[in-house]
């Protein structure tokens, strides 16, 4: 588990082609290292990695065919800048929110706009996930805890303070840029709770079932 609270901004080192799975050497810029074991769990943009060998400047992680055909990670080159967070401990702040670094989808830029000093991007998501997406809730960008400003069907606004565009890769942006979205636990959840053992018949969450529910009254 993570907060989606980043520690770091490292860069591709090397992208190692191993008969449909990749392998990563990734430096890790100014994450501390110290207190990393073998087998530990590392998110990079967003998505948990393990790491099968690490200095003090880098550590190697091996990413299979299923990561890369539902994350941004296949298009990932040498030199890419790249969001890191170590796994969160007993002691760790949470700062952010719960994030699991299993990607829901992919979400792509398609607007930014500065806003005083900040910025505004407009992201579309897949329509299968704008359902977990509320105004003021949680989603994780690249890794990044945001809090969603609005939300207009398959689109959703953020508006990142200039901390956040320094402290992560979202300065890169651009119009088109792709990235990886992780909706929030909760919403999934609560999700799978309301429609218990109806969801083959269900389907999905609607008026009358939130009504049975009690989070409606008539």
């Amino acid at each position: 588990m993570f907060t989606g609270i980043i520690e770091a901004i490292g860069r591709i080192e090397a992208v190692e082609n191993k008969s449909g799975d990749k392998r990563f050497k990734i430096n890790v810029g100014k994450l501390d290292m110290s207190d990393v074991a073998l087998g530990d769990s590392i998110a990079c943009n967003g998505v948990c990695l393990t790491a099968i060998a690490f200095d003090k400047t880098s550590y190697t992680a091996d990413v299979s065919g299923e990561t890369l055909a539902l994350t941004t990670l296949a298009d990932i080159k040498v030199g890419t800048p790249v969001n890191l967070e170590k796994a969160l401990t007993p002691t760790t702040r949470l700062g952010g929110h719960l994030v699991s670094g299993h990607v829901d989808g992919i979400g792509e830029v398609i607007a930014i706009k500065d806003e005083a000093r900040s910025i505004q991007y407009d992201i579309r998501v897949p329509g299968e996930l704008a359902k977990y997406i509320a105004k003021k809730g949680s989603i994780t960008v690249d890794g990044v805890s945001l809090t969603v400003n609005q939300v207009e069907g398959e689109i959703f606004k953020l508006n990142l303070v200039p901390h956040t565009l320094q402290e992560t890769t979202a300065s890169e942006y651009l119009v088109g840029s792709k990235v990886n979205l992780e909706v929030d636990l909760l919403a999934r959840y609560l999700e799978r709770l309301l429609l218990g053992q109806s969801e083959q018949k269900a389907g999905s969450v609607d008026y009358q079932l939130l009504m049975q529910s009690g989070f409606i009254k008539s």
